[in-house]
């Protein structure tokens, strides 16, 4: 054993223009004796110092390659096991070329933050991670090339906010995490060139985000899928591209069975009111912002009642509350603050057998239509006469009529029935009255229609419960067949528009409730998913909320308890 005693220029090593303490170096131990540090070492381990350009650098006793000096500001490592683990604080410049780093892991290089350029080319990492260049707030040009990298970390390049020069071209990348170049304000070139990218959902981001920044971007071409291999990236137009996908998720169950649900918004606050014919009540319910679910308001006394058809006229609230026996109901709230109740039996010797009521509007006029299907009874129209509703014009008589459609065709009220005897029949309106405009061919045994409006059209949905549903589409004369899907046992075929989606779920007692979207490429309705668990039981009306900015399904079912899902937005492209 020998003492350098008092030996100055070894307190600290420069390997590369980076300084490392003999301490991190993992073999000289400095040993303080008193003022002065003696740093004692064994004539074997003097051997890898050497002297280079008038740097102190360490050299491997297999010879590896270490980090050189380039300048007093610069300095290549080749062929390095590992990254060293402290540099000099006043390096400007640093590359790394066919070096045994396998990744580079968060705040690698915290302790040079004067970096101005910093490289890394034929080097085996596959990973860089979170933060990886944290600390580094004046580099400027970092190239990241021909490495083995296939994965980058969304926040890797965080904290970079004077790099105006970015490649990683050249490497294994198929995808790039969004977001990954967030807060780099002053980029002016980006290369990603020689990447074999996987153009997909993956990279509608990449695509969003060249448009939106000041800087050139050279990003190659495609690797995958094979119908976009080999075409530019810039070729590529993000709209075609079908990034969002949704969910329909359980969300909470409304013990009672139900026959119809109507949403509506009174005050200022959403609702929804279900008719309830074993309980034998209209059941409104809203929102609980305690308990993040909807609750009870307020029941109505309706037995076998059909249908529960809210009206909001101001500060007064009004439902319909069609009734099988019994005669049905007009009630009324006349402002916030009192209850509903019953104010008008609505015409009792035409409405025997009430099965649907709608809402429609009649130079300017609410009107109440309510489908009857007795043969006795007649379908009939209730205008506002006053303080309640009175018959209007009976429609229709004899034909057992089971389900009415309030629409507008060619900027003219129409009217849809459908019954258990003939074709749906379509109704105009014109002097004051609804008159018979035609049928839909080739549609027997109807039991409901539902329509909805998309890219200017009117389709139709036609409701069967033996045979197949069918759509339909206005072409202005009349409705032509558009699609047919395999609906045994079902009694409803219900369009909603929910957010950006044209949704049409069709009902069934037999099976899973089938949710389908409209495709607008297509025209046609897609299936989407199956309604469940859990299942619905016989379900017959369906009805959309927005809630405290969340969007809610409510099923009811007749055999069953009134199911609500919630509607949730999926972005593959995250």
């Amino acid at each position: 054993m020998s003492c350098l005693h008092h030996l100055s220029p070894l307190h600290n090593w420069e390997v590369g223009a980076t300084i490392v303490p003999i301490l991190q170096m993992g073999k000289l131990r400095p040993h303080r004796t008193g003022p002065a540090t003696q740093i004692c070492m064994t004539s074997k381990l003097l051997s890898p110092l050497i002297l280079q350009r008038g740097f102190w650098v360490w050299a491997s006793e297999s010879r590896e390659p270490a980090c050189i000096p380039q300048s007093q500001d610069s300095a290549l490592c080749e062929g390095s096991p590992d990254l060293p683990v402290s540099f000099s604080p006043n390096l400007l410049s640093l590359s790394f070329v066919r070096t045994g780093v396998t990744q580079l892991k968060a705040g690698s290089f915290l302790r040079i933050p004067s970096l101005h350029l910093l490289l890394f080319t034929s080097n085996s990492f596959s990973v860089i991670e979170d933060d990886a260049f944290a600390g580094l707030s004046h580099l400027q040009y970092l190239f990241i090339e021909d490495n083995e990298i296939g994965s980058i970390s969304k926040n890797a390049l965080r904290g970079l906010r004077s790099l105006t020069h970015l490649s990683l071209a050249n490497n294994h990348l198929e995808a790039l995490p969004r977001f990954l170049f967030r807060g780099l304000e002053t980029l002016t070139h980006v290369d990603l060139r020689g990447n074999p990218f996987q153009c997909d959902c993956r990279v509608l981001w990449l695509l969003q985000w060249m448009p939106t920044v000041n800087a050139s971007v050279g990003t190659g071409a495609c690797a995958g899928p094979a119908a976009l291999s080999h075409m530019q990236l810039r070729h590529l137009d993000p709209e075609t591209f079908k990034c969002r996908a949704i969910e329909l998720s359980w969300f909470q169950t409304v013990g009672e069975s139900a026959l119809s649900v109507e949403p509506f918004s009174y005050e200022g606050e959403p609702h929804i009111v279900l008719a309830q014919p074993f309980a034998g009540r209209c059941l409104i319910l809203s929102w609980d912002y305690s308990l993040q679910r909807f609750r009870p308001e307020e029941e109505l006394p309706a037995p076998s009642v059909v249908s529960c058809k809210p009206l909001v006229l101001g500060p007064s609230l009004f439902v319909l509350a069609a009734r099988l026996w019994g005669g049905s109901q007009l009630w009324a709230r006349p402002s916030p603050g009192l209850r509903l109740a019953p104010t008008q039996t609505l015409a009792p010797r035409r409405l025997l057998r009430p099965n649907d009521a709608e809402l429609l509007w009649l130079e300017g006029q609410p009107c109440f239509v309510v489908a009857d299907a007795s043969k006795a009874g007649s379908t009939t129209l209730l205008c506002r006469d006053g303080p309640g509703f009175y018959p209007h014009q009976s429609l229709h008589a004899w034909h057992r009529d089971t389900d009415a459609e309030a629409l507008e065709l060619d900027g003219r009220p129409h009217l849809l029935l459908a019954s258990a005897s003939q074709r749906p029949v379509l109704f105009h309106w014109t002097g004051g009255r609804f008159e018979r405009r035609t049928d839909i061919p080739e549609a027997e045994d109807v039991y409901a229609t539902r329509h909805f409006q998309a890219g200017g059209d009117v389709f139709l949905c036609l409701t069967r419960y033996i045979g197949d549903s069918m759509v339909m589409r206005w072409d202005g004369s009349m409705f032509r067949l558009l699609q047919q899907l395999p609906s045994r046992g079902a009694h409803v075929f219900q369009p909603l528009l929910i957010a950006r989606d044209q949704l049409a779920i069709l009902g069934s007692d037999f099976a899973f409730s089938q949710v389908l979207r409209l495709e607008p490429d297509k025209g046609l309705l897609e299936p989407l998913q199956e309604l469940g668990p859990p299942a619905l039981v016989a379900p017959r009306a369906f009805a959309h909320i927005t809630m405290a900015g969340r969007r809610f399904l409510f099923a009811a079912c007749f055999k069953g308890p009134t199911q609500i899902y919630q509607h949730h937005e999926i972005d593959l492209s995250a």
